[in-house]
């Protein structure tokens, strides 16, 4: 029997063929990896530059590509009969002799570019490549048959027209030699490239070892043992079954002996890494896993991606899917016997003006929640001796007792009335199960049952009170905790360094954008302001080495004389879009005020493409996304800044977090970014 792995470009071609020409093309692939009678067979490829590649006829006129060894096949693609016979002619493949992992080369396209290179290099006496020795670029995996034509390139803009022609594992550390850097830099940008831990060095007999190096390369391969296998890699998105050698490797890591933080920027493949991370435990942990969203929104999106990813019903039940707010209430409920009463917002507000005097009730507010609730300040004692970092308005032991006083007035009013916001009702929670599970590691029989493993997706946006209790939700245990989040993408005021509320995590660190093409990247750096953000580690984190793997069109900014003319510019850009093939569900709008938000549905009434707040983009990809209203006196929003006599290092966060939720919807685009503004544009756009 033929042991068959498909490449990630084989479903994505047999998805953009004709449905008779697909529909044979499976039933071909089927008793290919059955062995059955009428099958299709291998068929060598004359003038071919590597006797491995074969051709499979698998549909009328249509022909799949194969690398093939024994029994091993691998498929790459499938394309009419002419292209798939050229495309045959054009590989070599190879084995990263340091990593292990498959290579193809464009071997014919390297034949015709090479006079040119040897030419270029007849003219000058620059070589990039002078000061590295022919040993440390072996010790890099470089291919000792690349190298004389490598000895050729004279500069950067050379190699990165070669870029297109090598693998991945090729280009990577030579491009970070060209960028300067030094041979063990170049090393970590190889060791970016392996997706598989605990692979040691390669010896000679496996560099011809087609099956352990597909093994190896989980980005580019995957193994399918029978009809049912087959099926979910051609039916599943592509997230589900190839993952980039980073994420692939963070994701099914055996253990973390210890609570692990990934942070990355946008598009890194974050929320891709948590749900692979969860059903990795679901399927070899040991015990409920629970997978943390943003929102009830998120989650069911979150959960929804699950039930692709996880086909056994079974494992898939040991996952659930919810947020923080959700589990609060769940544990206060069944501890009181009865659905805990939350206050409204109207309601607070009114009680924070009661208690205001010196100070208003913003300041008030922010006082409760960024320090008492923050800190889990029980005492008058306590609070007049905590720190209050963050916090720009000095206060004085008479003044912090007014403002506990102050309070006091607003939490007792609460609980005459049995309300609850829902951070008391967070921290009321974390003291329940503090009080009912004890140490799982120590006690034979806990009373409650906390999960297993806790998996948190957008972790940067959740507040003390809430980690408190999810590391009171999980024991400590190897895998207790895994951890995503950026800060650069906060949209609400929270800074919190995860050590400070018990949570000692590792830190890994996802530095390249699978979603952004570079110009959206860099254009939103500059958008964010490319400055370092706080939380969730110890310090700061930057946005230095940031980058993508894609070229796409520039941002577009529109500025229009008046916001009827704005939307007018909108519903045009959008019909233009539709016109172009993009499907209405791959098209996103975003708007920072609930009034924008209603005259853009009502300009797109009858498109079917979602509109909602800057907020509301967060955690969702579209293929296309339009911002409107990025306006001064919009952008940021007046209302929800501190006054800058009141508090300014309050409004000065405040300020970062507007940038940063515009930040977030504007780098929800996979293609094409169109942001649109009338009158004066806002502050936060680059110039």
């Amino acid at each position: 029997m033929p042991r068959l792995a498909l490449s990630p470009r084989f479903p994505a071609e047999l998805g953009a063929l004709a449905q008779p020409v697909r529909r044979d093309a499976v039933v071909a692939v089927r008793r290919f990896l059955q062995n059955t009678s009428g099958g299709p067979h291998p068929e060598r490829v004359r003038g071919a530059r590597d006797d491995r590649v074969a051709t499979l006829r698998l549909a009328d006129r249509h022909r799949g590509v194969v690398i093939r060894q024994r029994d091993v096949y691998w498929l790459l693609t499938v394309l009419p009969d002419a292209e798939a016979w050229a495309y045959a002619q054009r590989l070599r493949f190879g084995v990263n002799p340091v990593l292990g992992v498959a290579e193809l080369w464009d071997a014919a396209a390297l034949e015709r570019v090479e006079p040119a290179v040897r030419r270029a290099a007849a003219a000058s006496r620059a070589r990039l490549f002078a000061q590295v020795c022919d040993t440390d670029l072996g010790e890099l995996g470089i291919d000792h048959r690349f190298l004389p034509l490598l000895r050729q390139i004279t500069d950067e803009l050379t190699l990165e027209a070669l870029e297109p022609l090598l693998p991945p594992t090729q280009y990577a550390p030579l491009a970070a030699l060209a960028r300067g850097e030094s041979v063990a830099g170049a090393w970590r940008e190889l060791e970016n490239h392996r997706a598989v831990a605990g692979t040691g060095p390669i010896g000679p007999e496996e560099l011809d070892d087609l099956a352990a190096a597909l093994r190896r390369s989980p980005d580019r391969a995957v193994f399918v043992d029978g009809p049912r296998e087959l099926n979910h890699v051609l039916d599943a998105p592509g997230w589900c079954v190839f993952l980039h050698p980073p994420q692939h490797r963070l994701a099914h890591w055996d253990s973390y002996d210890r609570p692990l933080l990934v942070t990355g920027g946008a598009g890194t493949g974050k929320t891709l890494v948590a749900l692979h991370r969860a059903a990795h435990l679901a399927r070899n942990g040991s015990g409920p896993v629970l997978l943390v969203a943003f929102s009830q929104g998120l989650s069911a999106d979150l959960s929804a991606r699950l039930d692709l990813l996880i086909e056994d019903e079974v494992v898939r039940k040991r996952v659930e899917v919810g947020n923080v707010d959700r589990l609060a209430h769940r544990i206060v409920a069944e501890a009181e016997d009865r659905p805990p009463s939350l206050v409204g917002s109207g309601e607070l507000t009114a009680l924070w003006r009661e208690a205001s005097g010196e100070y208003g009730p913003a300041f008030l507010l922010r006082e409760w929640e960024q320090v008492i609730l923050a800190q889990n300040l029980r005492t008058l004692d306590e609070y007049l001796a905590a720190p209050r970092a963050g916090r720009a308005v000095d206060l004085s032991a008479e003044q912090r007792t007014a403002v506990w006083q102050a309070v006091g007035h607003v939490t007792g009013r609460l609980a005459e009335r049995g309300r609850r916001t829902l951070l008391q009702l967070a921290a009321e929670a974390a003291t329940l199960l503090g009080q009912t599970t004890g140490d799982l590691l120590e006690e034979a029989e806990p009373r409650r049952e906390p999960y297993r493993h806790i998996v948190v997706d957008e972790a940067q946006d959740l507040h003390p009170t809430q980690w408190r209790l999810l590391r009171a939700a999980v024991p400590y245990a190897p895998d207790d905790l895994f951890i995503v989040g950026d800060p650069h993408q906060r949209v609400f005021d929270t800074r919190v360094a995860l050590g400070t509320v018990g949570i000692d995590a590792d830190q890994r660190l996802l530095q390249v954008s699978y979603r952004l093409p570079q110009e959206i990247l860099s254009w939103g750096v500059r958008l964010r302001g490319g400055g370092p953000a706080d939380g969730l580690v110890a310090g700061v984190q930057e946005l230095y080495g940031f980058r993508s793997m894609r070229h796409g069109p520039r941002p577009m900014v529109r500025a229009y004389g008046s916001p009827q003319d704005e939307l007018s510019g909108l519903a045009a850009h959008v019909a233009q879009w539709l016109q172009d093939g993009v499907p209405p569900g791959e098209i996103g709008v975003a708007a920072r005020t609930a009034e924008l938000v209603r005259d853009a549905r009502a300009a797109l009434r009858e498109t079917g493409v979602r509109v909602t707040t800057l907020h509301g983009m967060k955690g969702l990809e579209f293929r296309r996304v339009a911002v409107i209203g990025v306006s001064d006196g919009i952008v940021p929003a007046p209302d929800s800044l501190t006054p800058a006599g009141e508090d300014p290092s309050a409004r000065a966060h405040d300020l970062q977090r507007e940038r940063g939720l515009l930040y977030v919807a504007c780098t929800r685009a996979e293609e094409v970014l169109y942001v649109s503004y009338s009158g004066r544009a806002s502050p936060f756009l680059p110039t």
